[in-house]
């Protein structure tokens, strides 16, 4: 099991952008997510009229490394590690370590 899933509130622990929050859009690989408004990069697009897209400078979100990011634990208002426990009815959940709260319900 994915210590982080897509939709999660995640905070970035190491690089330009450290300390700010966002939301997984997508993940690209099993090292790399896209976090909403982190890691933006300028991109010169051509024209393409088929495609209605307008030329220009595009600011978009760029990849960054999991590791670099960590699961936001709005009780704590910090970031935090997650472990993976199995209950008694056999689903296996995400909690966080410090107060041993479940994330998946």
């Amino acid at each position: 099991m994915k210590k982080i899933k897509q939709n999660d509130d995640v905070i970035v622990i190491a690089g330009k952008d450290k300390g700010k929050r966002g939301t997984v859009i997508k993940i690209v690989s099993d090292e790399r997510v896209i976090v909403e408004n982190i890691n933006m990069a300028k991109r010169h697009t051509k024209p393409n009229p088929n495609k209605s897209i307008a030329g220009g400078i595009v600011s978009k979100e760029m990849p960054i490394n999991i590791s670099n990011i960590a699961l936001y634990n709005p009780a704590t208002k910090k970031a935090d590690r997650v472990g993976v426990r199995t209950l008694e009815d056999g689903r296996k959940v995400r909690f966080f370590k410090s107060d041993n709260e479940v994330i998946d319900s």
